[in-house]
């Protein structure tokens, strides 16, 4: 799914002018736009009144990106999300040394802030907030800013301390942030105004520090007890040794990820620190996403699969007996597979009266998994029954976490055998050592129920 807010006015979603599209193409058209946004609508009520955290490096606004990511930022405050971004300046103040002819000097990642780049630090800043807060001014009709009043609101709301020495080299001017003022940031929030923070923090003493934008934005998600941190990277997200996108880390995966890999690029070693900070001390989840891809911000947040890293404190998902307040989550996946004919249709009453049989796999508060077991104890034998996983989740290992479910639960009872009836996933289950087996094998009340018509294959798996 492609959520875009840079489509022209005069075209559908299909990409092709009303006036040239067919009856059943408008409605096909139409219909997806309902269930596009059918889909979102649990997003819109998660979302409402929680904290987001949004950082980005100042590239993002050197390069124009900026522009495109303030009609995503103008949708989400719409929604009544409250909004704190914090930018870098990194680049910017790159090419301000070097303007002067003065070099940039790091310890490791810490820039050493000597009096010349807090100078650069300091302009830049200014500079980076005054575009910010333009851009985000923007309320041009039939544009995605068309009636838009953001107003916006920054401060002296980081209050640092000198790093100090490192490894005996003096950082001088670069600083780490020693308390967010969170009351005055939520202040500005409940006016309904988006707040933007620079990455400098100011001491008791008048002192000025230059600080690291993970560090800034880390802390204050931290402080505000935000729902979210938001990375916007120059990658995709955090990548494995082969380059794959790593969808999902846990704070222990992640730390675990950094203590082993070496080559790693700068950002990510700035950020996935400070991701694992976060979440380490009360922020619900942080992402790592790509600043290059259109709307990656909304399609992280309004689509289940998501496009970057998303890091949580635990494992989002959890294998479970099913409750009655599941029903609905199951439905949704065996309806298809009922509608295909791979699934019987079943009873929606039995289902309730039957739905402490059923497990499911449940995924970020989504269900995509579940199936069943009808034990027949007189014979010690158990049916493998309503085994579904959701299409995006097919191939990930689902359906066999679900089948090792059952098959506990079967032993469990002191069952001897596991049964199934399929007429589409014969090969799945004999590669998970099932053996094709004649009808007559089936329990006696089993058989009894037989549909001839499906002509189901017989499967049986010893226990």
């Amino acid at each position: 799914m492609h959520i875009s807010t840079k489509k022209t006015k005069n075209t559908s979603a299909a990409g092709v002018p009303p006036t040239l599209m067919t009856p059943r193409q408008r409605l096909s058209a139409q219909d997806r736009f309902i269930d596009w946004f059918q889909s979102v609508a649990p997003y819109i009520h998660a979302f409402r009144g929680k904290t987001f955290v949004i950082a980005f490096g100042g590239e993002v606004v050197g390069d124009g990106r900026f522009f495109h990511l303030t009609h995503d930022l103008n949708l989400l405050a719409a929604l009544g999300v409250k909004l704190v971004l914090v930018h870098g300046s990194r680049r910017q103040i790159e090419a301000k040394l070097k303007a002067q002819q003065i070099p940039s000097r790091f310890a490791g990642q810490l820039r050493i802030t000597d009096p010349a780049a807090l100078a650069a630090a300091m302009e830049v800043a200014g500079t980076l907030r005054v575009q910010i807060e333009a851009l985000l001014s923007m309320g041009l009709p039939n544009s995605p800013m068309a009636g838009a009043h953001i107003r916006v609101a920054s401060g002296n709301f980081v209050t640092a301390r000198p790093y100090g020495v490192v490894e005996g080299v003096d950082l001088m001017h670069t600083g780490e942030v020693r308390k967010i003022d969170a009351a005055a940031i939520e202040r500005r929030l409940k006016d309904e105004e988006l707040v933007v923070i620079s990455p400098l923090g100011y001491s008791p003493t008048g002192e000025v520090f230059n600080l690291t934008l993970g560090d800034v934005a880390a802390a204050t998600a931290v402080a505000l007890k935000a729902d979210k941190l938001i990375f916007l990277t120059e990658a995709a997200g955090v990548t494995g040794r082969r380059g794959e996108l790593l969808r999902e880390l846990t704070v222990r995966q992640a730390q675990a990820f950094l203590n082993r890999e070496r080559s790693l690029s700068d950002e990510i070693k700035q950020y996935l620190p400070a991701a694992v900070r976060a979440c380490e001390h009360g922020v619900g989840r942080t992402h790592l996403i790509s600043g290059h891809l259109d709307d990656s911000l909304l399609l992280e947040l309004f689509t289940h699969k998501g496009v970057g890293t998303l890091v949580t404190p635990d494992p989002l998902e959890t294998l479970r007996h099913a409750k009655i307040d599941d029903i609905g989550g199951i439905l949704r996946l065996i309806e298809p597979l009922e509608a295909d004919g791979i699934l019987v249709k079943r009873n929606r009453d039995l289902l309730e009266m039957e739905i402490e049989r059923f497990w499911v796999l449940e995924h970020d508060r989504m269900i995509i998994g579940s199936a069943a077991l009808y034990p027949f104890s007189d014979e010690r034998s158990g049916e493998l029954a309503g085994l579904a996983v959701h299409p995006e989740f097919r191939g990930r290992g689902a359906g066999d976490r679900l089948l090792a479910a059952i098959e506990k639960r079967a032993r469990g009872l002191r069952l001897k055998q596991l049964f199934v009836l399929t007429t589409r996933a014969e090969h799945w289950f004999v590669e998970r050592g099932f053996v094709e087996a004649e009808i007559s094998a089936l329990p006696p009340s089993r058989k009894e129920l037989y549909n001839y018509q499906r002509r189901s294959v017989v499967l049986i798996k010893s226990l």
